[in-house]
């Protein structure tokens, strides 16, 4: 039986590892007129769950390629669906973004045992990440954000639950980027927000149709309409020869 032990750790560590090389000090000023303007988009998701790879994989991807990234505040809480019993033991129902992709990948093509790869092909150190997951730090990360998971108001039903400026996007998660652009406070939009429609609905109108997995276990299948419309966004890795 493959130990879903790293994967379920490898968001949490990654942010932890990597997140000191990603923020890049800007001017005082620019910086406080980029914070406000930006629109907070958060993602409750958890490893090994087919649907959250695949919207990682051929949705939220899609924000580092069409510049929409750039005014978004991207909030990955990888907890999801699991629990924590009273002894402070974690269970799951069945890991920076670019190695979350990379992982995800994986898990779409179901090669689970080659995730250790993305060491490799993003120039990682596997060292302070597999540390970090085997001692009482990952456990103590993985504790805050099933706290953050579990403020949720309202709580989530299923993942991935995908939250924008602090509304639940329900069952309408891959329209997520109409809802960035709606919410959008700066004076200049991304371009990619011209050739997007709002949404036109309450979200409590939205038709079930999106693959989600509830907390019950449960399973809605994803339609064959969904899964046409699916298009695959390729991330280029350092060592890419295409």
């Amino acid at each position: 039986m493959i130990d879903p032990r790293p994967l379920f750790l490898m968001p949490i560590v990654l942010v932890v590892v990597l997140a000191a090389a990603a923020l890049l000090p800007l001017p005082a000023a620019a910086a406080e007129e980029a914070a406000a303007a930006k629109v907070s988009l958060e993602l409750y998701y958890e490893s090994l769950c087919p649907y959250c790879s695949r919207f990682m994989v051929n949705r939220l991807a899609g924000i580092f390629e069409d510049g929409l990234i750039d005014a978004v505040d991207l909030r990955l809480v990888p907890y999801g669906n699991a629990r924590v019993g009273s002894n402070g033991d974690i269970s799951c129902q069945d890991v920076h973004f670019r190695f979350i992709y990379c992982v995800e990948d994986l898990v779409v093509k179901r090669q689970y045992k080659s995730w250790d790869s993305c060491f490799q092909k993003l120039g990682l150190d596997p060292k302070p990440v597999t540390e970090c997951y085997k001692n009482e730090k990952g456990h103590k990360l993985e504790l805050k954000y099933a706290n953050q998971t579990d403020a949720l108001v309202p709580p989530h039903r299923y993942v991935p639950w995908v939250v924008v400026d602090g509304q639940p996007l329900l069952e309408d998660y891959e329209n997520f980027e109409a809802y960035i652009c709606k919410a959008y406070k700066g004076t200049s939009p991304p371009k990619v927000c011209e050739g997007l429609v709002h949404p036109p609905m309450a979200l409590e109108t939205v038709a079930a149709r999106n693959g989600v997995t509830y907390n019950s276990g449960g399973i809605k299948l994803a339609t064959a309409e969904d899964e046409r419309r699916d298009s695959k966004i390729k991330m280029r890795l350092p060592d890419d020869d295409n």
